[in-house]
């Protein structure tokens, strides 16, 4: 229950920092190989390695991507919603281990980029914030895989103990039964040594008779010399 929780206040408070989020897109401008360009920011929090990742796989649904050293690059993307003609679109991603800042230029042909003011920026504007919802739903979705793996694990060991727990159990009834048998054995060889011990008093006298008879026998052997 208390991992239940957790995973619920945790998805809570993703869901009212997503919400937040998906609102820090703003206007500005970055340098790329040198070059000005104006264009779009973008800021997530969670974690930026996998929010970049997210990115990627974004930007290679406009066409054929190229990556180096965190800048991408998409020629003659195709996004229709936000320009009918190829956009050769680019693209920066500094990620952190809590956030990641996206900027995002696209130029229409011949240095034409959307910027404030353009008819096409709310499209722009509208594909980030929804990268952003995508985005907080698939951290969602992790968080919640995280605690469903997390939960699994902490019931399969449950079950591990409990089988475990009935391995011994079997293994201790086995025991006693053994210790019971040992006892009923002992008490047996017990009743039988008493049996011995009284047989060999009775052989004793026996004995002690027979020897004395045998030492009767000697000394009137020997009288009946002396006569």
């Amino acid at each position: 229950m208390k991992l239940l929780s957790r995973i619920t206040l945790l998805l809570a408070l993703i869901v009212v920092l997503g919400k937040a989020n998906a609102q820090t897109v703003y206007a500005g401008e970055t340098t790329v190989d040198k070059n000005k360009l104006p264009g779009l920011y973008l800021t997530l929090q969670g974690d930026g390695k996998q929010l970049e990742k997210d990115w990627e796989e974004q930007l290679k649904t406009y066409g054929r991507m190229t990556a180096s050293r965190g800048t991408y690059r998409v020629p003659n993307a195709d996004i229709q919603s936000v320009s009918p003609e190829p956009i050769n679109l680019t693209s920066t991603v500094k990620s952190t281990r809590t956030s990641a800042t996206i900027f995002v230029a696209f130029d229409q042909g011949g240095g034409n980029y959307v910027t404030t003011g353009n008819s096409n920026y709310a499209a722009a504007e509208r594909l980030l914030k929804d990268f952003s919802e995508k985005s907080l739903f698939n951290q969602e979705v992790r968080t919640a895989e995280t605690g469903f793996d997390e939960a699994q694990k902490s019931h399969q060991k449950t079950v591990r103990n409990g089988e475990r727990l009935q391995r011994e159990i079997e293994q201790n009834a086995k025991e006693k039964e053994r210790l019971l048998k040992r006892i009923d054995d002992n008490a047996k060889e017990l009743e039988q040594l008493q049996k011995d011990i009284e047989a060999n008093k009775t052989e004793q006298e026996n004995a002690t008779t027979e020897l004395e008879n045998r030492k009767k026998n000697v000394e009137a052997v020997k009288a009946k010399r002396s006569n």
